[in-house]
């Protein structure tokens, strides 16, 4: 049994057309969907480069080690977490379900102008009271070693850093093992 489709006639795309304007529809400006996901501060970006590239002596101030770390495959999935989180809090961070808020990418620094760069990103993100922030560090290797040393770096910052409550890899729209969700100390905790 086949059923035949009613096409409208012009005087019903008309009235139709009529209908919505009265009741205040308006056509949308653009054809693209809002993903949801925090859009880059590029003058926030910037100020934060700026005080790492005019800090003189940024291992004076730096709160993470710069020595020897453990280095990681660059497909390692990559999580921490301080003993007494919540299971379902851990899990949820792990399924990419805390709304990260803020993130920064990492690629393109040196090892010294990364690390100034996650200490001053992760101060800002506590001052402002974020929850979660999303880090990306890249998965490739260094020129002078066998192993992605931002990657291995980030990892070893993130378990010193006294605001980090945990963190985990990303999820694969969000970067995948080459990025990593950070779970941020509420304010006053």
């Amino acid at each position: 049994m086949t059923r035949r489709r009613h096409l409208p006639n012009d005087d019903d795309i008309s009235a139709f057309r009529q209908a919505l304007q009265a009741a205040g529809v308006r056509r949308i400006a653009t054809n693209q969907a809002d993903p949801g996901k925090p859009k880059r501060n590029a003058d926030a970006h910037q100020a934060r480069r700026n005080a790492a590239v005019e800090s003189s002596t940024p291992q004076a101030s730096g709160r993470t080690s710069d020595g020897r770390v453990e280095a990681v495959r660059p497909s390692e999935y990559l999580e921490f977490s301080v003993p007494d989180l919540p299971w379902r809090t851990f899990s949820q961070l792990k399924r990419g379900q805390t709304e990260w808020q803020a993130g920064l990418d990492l690629h393109g620094y040196t090892l010294e102008e990364a690390r100034a760069e996650l200490e001053s990103f992760l101060r800002d993100a506590a001052s402002q009271g974020l929850r979660c922030v999303l880090v990306v560090h890249g998965k490739a290797w260094g020129t002078n070693a066998d192993f992605p040393v931002l990657k291995s770096h980030t990892n070893t910052w993130l378990r010193e850093w006294p605001g980090v409550l945990a963190f985990c890899s990303a999820i694969d729209i969000d970067g995948g093992t080459g990025a990593v969700y950070i779970l941020l100390r509420k304010r006053g905790a």
